[in-house]
């Protein structure tokens, strides 16, 4: 019996949610991208291949002065990718959660974008 690591499980069940999960310029794919210390959600127009948004931990502006878990910050971070969605104008959209299964930091991120306004 072959073994599978985990990067091609991931990249296997990627390819088979992105089969399904496309963004429109309406209603674009939030994806989400996670690594062990970090998350990355980008809202994505695939009929053109644009990404409208990108935003992520690492960046400078979202330093947080106080020490907190990767799932607030991931929470954080639906919080803010919905404030700028708003500022483009984007209400809807498809939410690709890359693989991951959908606990923890991705579920996170979902949840606070919800609240803050995003449909999903």
């Amino acid at each position: 019996m072959a073994t599978v690591d985990k990067k091609a499980r991931l990249r296997r069940r990627h390819l088979r949610i992105r089969k399904s999960v496309t963004g429109t310029p309406e209603r674009p794919r939030l994806s989400v991208h996670r690594s062990n210390r970090h998350i990355l959600a980008s809202l994505v127009d695939d009929t053109t291949g644009r990404t409208l948004l990108c935003e992520t931990t690492t960046a400078d502006d979202f330093a947080s002065p106080q020490k907190e878990t990767k799932t607030d910050m991931a929470g954080r971070l639906g919080l803010l990718v919905a404030q700028k969605a708003k500022e483009l104008g984007i209400d809807n959209v498809v939410f690709d959660r890359g693989g991951h299964p959908y606990h923890g930091r991705v579920r996170a991120l979902a949840e606070k974008a919800r609240e803050a306004g995003l449909r999903f």
